[in-house]
């Protein structure tokens, strides 16, 4: 009885697992590439040269009608969010995270 059980859970298990889009699951911005002058390895260094430390987190985001890759870098015990334009590479933002930052 208890085999059944679990065989069943499994099967429920797939079934659920199967039903949710492959694709949609993790989107990180490769679609916008395209419309990039600057890559992200660019943004990187450009967002390294603003403010020195550790890349914690990467985004690469529409925002205000543009498109702008996003940087948390560990910097002095604090962390920043540095925002790099992709079509100039113009620095947008570099400003410390509050205590709750999104």
């Amino acid at each position: 009885m208890m085999r059944f059980g679990a065989i069943a859970f499994g099967l429920t298990l797939v079934g659920l697992v199967s039903a949710l889009p492959g694709h949609s699951v993790a989107y990180t911005g490769e679609k916008l590439a395209t419309g990039a002058k600057i890559n992200m390895e660019q943004a990187r260094a450009i967002a390294l040269q603003t403010r020195a430390g550790a890349i914690t987190d990467e985004e690469f985001e529409r925002e205000n009608g543009g498109l702008r890759y996003s940087f948390d870098i560990k910097s002095g015990g604090a962390v920043y969010e540095v925002g790099v334009d992709a079509q100039s590479g113009k620095v947008l933002e570099n400003k410390k995270e509050g205590p709750h930052p999104d």
